[in-house]
């Protein structure tokens, strides 16, 4: 731990800390609606123009996104992969039940 991490969490109390950590599920999960609220829209947009469910490059662009995100956010990279891997199956499946 940081010397400025260690301060910051000398300045709260522990409930402080469990508050902000609901916050930031919060808004983790605000974010995940937005995004599959787009890749909705992305399904009836590939729909409509006769497009394969599927988009193996999009998916490692993403993926290769994420990983960069997480060595730029000091993060576990296998961790943030892992979580967008589900993000897109969970997204390919949405799709393929709504055609």
């Amino acid at each position: 731990m940081s010397q400025d991490e260690s301060d910051y969490a000398e300045e709260m109390s522990l409930d402080e800390l469990r508050d902000e950590i609901q916050s930031i599920d919060r808004e983790i999960v605000e974010l995940i609606a937005q995004r599959t609220y787009v890749a909705d829209t992305i399904a009836q947009v590939k729909d409509e123009r006769g497009l394969p469910t599927t988009d193996e490059e999009q998916e490692q662009a993403v993926m290769d996104r994420a990983g960069e995100n997480a060595e730029q956010f000091d993060v576990d990279s296998n961790l943030v992969k892992a979580i967008f891997r589900l993000l897109i199956e969970l997204n390919k499946v949405e799709q393929r039940e709504s055609r």
